[in-house]
């Protein structure tokens, strides 16, 4: 097993979390599963909540950090996934990769079929629309306009593309800006500094290279 992996384990109760009931079983699983390879476990993460409770402030907590170190989560059981809808649309909108470790197997395929649900209800939207405007081109509707305003909707497009672009870098800098913070905490004074302790920690930059003073100074002004 390669690579960095960020560990999330979920117990139900107060209680149970600071007994180590169930706990134990998760982290002995993820062991297993990392057992051999040249791997780091960034962080493990421990959530105690109610069945009750839909925020989950670990788990974010968990993604913020497998986007700053680009790692794997690691969760120990599927059904932590399965049975947890809020999981499933915090993990899709994140963009992290994880892997079950009771059934590695089975985690593309969980998401791959999320996706295809999406993916079909799109296409049904894009068959009606086609068959709508079909059936207006039949009755003598004149559709040349939409054809004049190519132009626009290029330009909207490009519009929409930077505000996507904008929104990742502010997601990023809002991921980065905590582990700054303790950088510095730390000791590190200069953004010379403050790179190279990024650097030491392995953790990359948006483009996956090596930090300097001039990106953690973008990062702080965003």
């Amino acid at each position: 097993m390669n690579g960095k992996f960020v560990a999330y384990y979920r117990v139900s109760t107060k209680e149970q979390g600071e007994s180590g009931l169930g706990l134990e079983g998760q982290k002995a699983s993820v062991t297993r599963y990392l057992n051999g390879g040249k791997w780091t476990l960034v962080a493990e993460v421990v959530e105690v909540e109610s069945g009750k409770r839909n925020d989950r402030p670990k788990l974010a907590e968990a993604l913020r950090l497998c986007r700053v170190y680009n790692a794997k989560l690691l969760i120990a059981k599927l059904d932590r996934l399965s049975r947890n809808v809020l999981f499933i649309s915090n993990l899709m909108e994140s963009g992290v990769k994880f892997v079950a470790v009771d059934m590695p197997e089975a985690t593309d395929m969980t998401i791959h079929i999320l996706a295809s649900v999406a993916q079909g209800e799109a296409k049904a939207i894009s068959d009606r629309t086609r068959t709508a405007l079909a059936a207006a081109k039949a009755r003598g509707t004149k559709l040349g306009g939409l054809r004049s305003n190519s132009a626009l909707i290029h330009k909207r497009g490009n519009a929409q593309s930077a505000i996507v672009r904008t929104a990742k870098a502010a997601k990023r800098a809002s991921d980065m800006l905590p582990v700054i913070e303790q950088v510095k905490a730390d000791g590190a004074v200069t953004l010379r500094e403050i790179a190279s302790v990024l650097n030491e920690r392995g953790i990359p930059t948006a483009r996956g290279g090596q930090w300097s003073a001039t990106q953690v100074m973008r990062i702080l002004q965003a």
